[in-house]
């Protein structure tokens, strides 16, 4: 091809980015994300990235599970998917846990779908308990006061040890290095992996951190902050940071607003808390109790709510404690209206429904597809959500997916040119973009106000 040509097709595809940049100004004020719309979405789990470390014998996802997962969930006219890994998962497999990572942005960005990934942890880490998913072990194996099965819930004395060193900082892998460097470190890698796609929306610092004490809170609010700061070196996007567990209104941890703001990270640009709701918020006097806590907190600090798991459940005693009990819970076309109505009225800045996985689960309304065949089927629980994101919000219509698609391809066009790398030409198409407009900004003129 002669110099001239490739001129000439280079000045065409600048002319096609500059004519579409009235159809992608647009994006901002058209996306999902602003106050009119907030995202909704699922909680997907994924396979390699949320394996536990010493699992050798797990379901394999079906084939092309990321693939049609995302095209599914687009296709239902959600908008939004919370991604699941676990760091022990990255410790077992790094290789696998950063390809399946990285096939979550390219199909995100394919399917118009915004993505947060989710540091999450259930119960602490498989190193304390079987069922457990979440912290590497790393950090356990030479340090004999983690003794290996003590157990990983809120009210476990070696989960307990666990959490309270890692507030103060004195978790540390064998080389002397402590934790939240080491978690920094690891969500960097995946940040530099991602964040140059127009699919992601952010990250989340940690999912549902336990608190033991009361001194403890203003200690998270300092891990929250070390993160955030560390993130803002190499990325702008959404940041956030989760509530703590147990979240019981007569814990003695002293559940309160002001404590939790407390977690809050010191620089809250673009930042957003993330709660679960697994009732009507106005079902009952405790549920609305609850759910009026973080509302407060929100107000108090600033940051807008993110519902990162909602679903419905039902709890029963069983030797004193309190469980969820699955063959009580179900989840109606009216359970799903109350709950999102009262979420849209709350102003909340997203949601997510709780969950979307390959595996098998006890609670049916737990999952909104089934593997049974080899095959992802969607189960009831899909329509419903479909059906109730378009009642309470409106239909998201094609704008949004259809900006993304156009956006794409005209990257893609420029990087084909040979002129052009990948970065250039996102920087350059981004630039058309009337106003610099930022459709990922969780500012309180960003969201719904209340």
């Amino acid at each position: 091809m002669t110099l001239a040509s490739s001129g000439m097709i280079l000045t065409f595809l600048l002319a096609i980015v500059i004519i579409s940049a009235t159809s992608l100004g647009s994006y901002a004020s058209a996306s999902e994300l602003n106050s009119s719309r907030p995202i909704n979405g699922v909680v997907m789990k994924g396979a390699f990235v949320t394996m536990k470390q010493n699992d050798n014998g797990s379901l394999s996802a079906p084939q092309d599970y990321i693939e049609d997962s995302l095209k599914k969930i687009s296709g239902a006219g959600l908008n939004h998917v919370r991604f699941v890994f676990y760091w022990e998962a990255y410790e077992r497999d790094p290789e696998a846990f950063m390809k399946e990572i990285q096939s979550v942005a390219n199909a995100a960005d394919k399917y118009g779908v915004k993505i947060i990934y989710d540091n999450h942890q259930w119960h602490t880490s498989s190193w304390l308990e079987i069922k457990a998913t979440g912290f590497p072990y790393s950090l356990f194996q030479d340090n004999p006061k983690y003794s290996r099965g003590g157990g990983g819930n809120t009210q476990d004395k070696a989960a307990k040890v666990f959490w309270a060193d890692w507030w103060n900082r004195s978790v540390k892998d064998k080389q002397g290095k402590d934790g939240w460097t080491l978690m920094a470190d690891f969500l960097k890698k995946i940040v530099l992996a991602v964040d140059n796609h127009s699919s992601t929306l952010g990250y989340e610092i940690l999912s549902e951190p336990h608190v033991d004490k009361i001194n403890q809170w203003s200690k998270i609010g300092k891990f929250n902050s070390f993160i955030t700061k560390e993130l803002r070196n190499i990325t702008s996007k959404t940041i956030v940071y989760s509530m703590n567990v147990p979240v019981d209104l007569n814990s003695p941890i002293n559940i309160s607003p002001k404590n939790l703001a407390k977690m809050a990270p010191s620089n809250k640009e673009n930042i957003a808390f993330k709660v679960s709701v697994y009732a009507v918020p106005h079902g009952d006097g405790y549920q609305e109790k609850r759910f009026n806590l973080f509302l407060k907190t929100s107000d108090k600090t600033g940051v807008p709510l993110y519902i990162g798991e909602w679903n419905n459940v039902v709890r029963t005693k069983e030797g004193g404690i309190t469980k969820l009990n699955p063959d009580k819970s179900e989840l109606t076309k009216t359970d799903a209206k109350q709950i999102l109505g009262a979420l849209k009225k709350a102003g909340v800045w997203g949601t997510a429904f709780w969950r979307w996985d390959y595996q098998p689960v006890d609670t049916d309304s737990f999952n909104l597809v089934s593997n049974k065949t080899g095959k992802l089927v969607p189960t009831k629980y899909l329509g419903i959500l479909k059906d109730t994101v378009k009642t309470i919000y409106g239909s998201s219509g094609d704008t949004s997916t259809s900006n993304d698609g156009k956006e794409n391809n005209l990257i893609n066009e420029l990087v084909n040119t040979g002129k052009f790398t990948e970065a250039e030409a996102k920087e350059l198409v981004s630039k058309t973009k009337q106003n610099g407009a930022d459709d990922t900004s969780t500012s309180k003129t960003g969201y719904q106000n209340r």
